[in-house]
């Protein structure tokens, strides 16, 4: 398999990873309204099987984020790839952790930039030839 065929796969991965993470996010107050709603928010009370699902996608975009910047052209690319991944991971623990109040919109924005970078760097990014990209 030649690297342009790997980085366009694990970009794909990536963004798909990350918008199914945000989906994922979105849908878990729906899912579980039903649910009396005596604490802060009703989704505390998700089974935790369905939470366990959040660490999940924070390792599949990691392994994307990792081939996709390996095989970039853009130097800058690689940089904002993990950066963004950080944001997007250190915004799911903190959510778990409770350690800063912040708003769910956070979380959309991150895993947004995190898709966007990874359509970008699919579109923009490929190498031509097996010499362009980084090892």
């Amino acid at each position: 398999m030649n690297s342009t065929s790997a980085l366009g796969k694990s970009d794909l991965i990536g963004a798909w990873s990350s918008g199914l993470c945000a989906v994922h996010c979105m849908a878990t107050p729906f899912l579980f309204v039903a649910q009396s709603c005596h604490s802060e928010s009703c989704c505390d009370d998700s089974p935790g099987w369905w939470s366990a699902i959040d660490y999940g996608f924070v390792g599949i975009t990691l392994l994307a984020v990792f081939f996709s910047a390996r095989n970039t052209s853009k130097e800058w690319m690689k940089y904002a790839l993990y950066i963004s991944w950080f944001v997007l991971s250190a915004l799911v623990f903190n959510e778990k952790m409770a350690w800063v109040s912040l708003a769910e919109e956070w979380k959309y924005g991150a895993a947004a930039v995190m898709i966007s970078l990874h359509l970008y760097n699919r579109k923009f990014c490929q190498c031509t030839n097996d010499g362009c990209c980084a090892t």
